[in-house]
């Protein structure tokens, strides 16, 4: 183990697991974790999140726990609930400074976290992704996934070759300002780049193998929800504190539309005198400007919502990184002479 990157700097590690079905696959991720981590220099412990499974994953957590011990930790959520919300249980529950994320099909690779952990603070990261170069996985996954990973990196801004790889190391501080729902974990990165520079978001090549145990539970079903979940973080992405630019532009471009058509067609009324009661263009410049009132009365509305959501919770339109002698105390204010 001594041959494994680690850094100096002191903290806390909180690996966080997410299970579902995934009973045969437990004791040997447990082992994996405490070889991987034999000689950390820093404290640590293993989150397991059992999504409502029907096996006997849970007990198999509890064997675990006993036999290794208390920094071994069980999420028992009640119900399936999907693997965004349990990885969201789980970062909820870490006390770490640090957290890292995996999947708990014992395909990724505990021997890479001490390297990314190691990456993340003495280059000052927020989140180092992993990045699975050589995936053993079935082509009707590698094809979708890599078409998925450069539609998000070019819709996003945040260029990553594997969006898909559960294996990531977050700053507990950032992670914990976002909030995770739906298909969601797919898109960690760009949520995060909500909240901090995209430079502070770097990738890492890691290993990995094929399952062993039990089946996949993610198909080419998922893409349509992949889809959805990608324009919903779109919007929030660059819309979020001001809505009525995204609704008020789209009117904009319905009301110029609709305002060209109505003029032209007002040009061959009034100048050629032709009949325009009968022409299509005439219905659907009318519809346009319809639609153009709805969206800009939408944005108007959104922004009003906007505006009492941010100040009548705690919730700010901004991230603070770090505050040097922070807080109202005389002793920081300069004085006169």
């Amino acid at each position: 183990m001594s041959q494994i990157e680690q850094t100096d700097r002191p903290h806390r590690l909180s690996v966080v697991v997410p299970l579902y079905n995934e009973e045969d696959s437990v004791a040997p991720l447990v082992t994996q974790m405490h070889e991987a981590l034999a000689d950390y220099r820093n404290p640590w412990e293993l989150v397991l999140v059992n999504d409502g499974s029907a096996d006997g994953t849970e007990q198999a957590v509890r064997e675990a726990r006993a036999q290794w011990g208390e920094h071994v930790r069980l999420i028992d959520l009640q119900r399936n609930f999907g693997q965004t919300a349990a990885m969201q249980a789980g970062i909820d529950a870490a006390r770490g400074d640090v957290i890292a994320t995996l999947d708990g099909d014992l395909q990724n690779d505990p021997l890479d976290i001490p390297r990314m952990v190691k990456r993340l603070l003495e280059e000052n990261l927020d989140l180092v992704a992993g990045w699975r170069q050589n995936r053993k996985d079935t082509l009707m996954r590698k094809i979708p996934s890599r078409l998925a990973n450069r539609l998000i990196g070019r819709i996003t801004q945040v260029e990553l070759h594997d969006y898909g790889c559960s294996l990531k190391v977050f700053r507990a501080n950032i992670i914990k300002n976002v909030r995770l729902y739906g298909e969601m974990h797919r898109f960690i990165p760009a949520w995060m780049a909500a909240s901090t520079s995209a430079r502070r978001i770097k990738e890492e090549p890691v290993r990995h193998h094929a399952r062993q145990f039990g089946e996949s539970k993610y198909g080419i079903g998922r893409t349509f929800r992949v889809i959805l979940d990608l324009l919903v973080v779109y919007f929030f992405m660059r819309f979020r504190s001001r809505p009525g630019h995204f609704f008020g532009r789209i009117g904009l471009i319905f009301g110029g539309l609709g305002g060209l058509g109505l003029a032209y067609l007002a040009f061959i009324k009034v100048i050629l005198g032709e009949s325009i009661g009968t022409r299509p263009l005439l219905l659907i410049s009318v519809l346009l400007i319809l639609m153009a009132v709805q969206f800009l009365t939408t944005g108007v509305l959104s922004e009003m919502m906007a505006r009492t959501y941010y100040e009548s919770s705690q919730t700010r339109s901004y991230v603070v990184r770090e505050e040097l002698n922070g807080g109202p105390k005389d002793a920081d204010w300069k004085q006169p002479d």
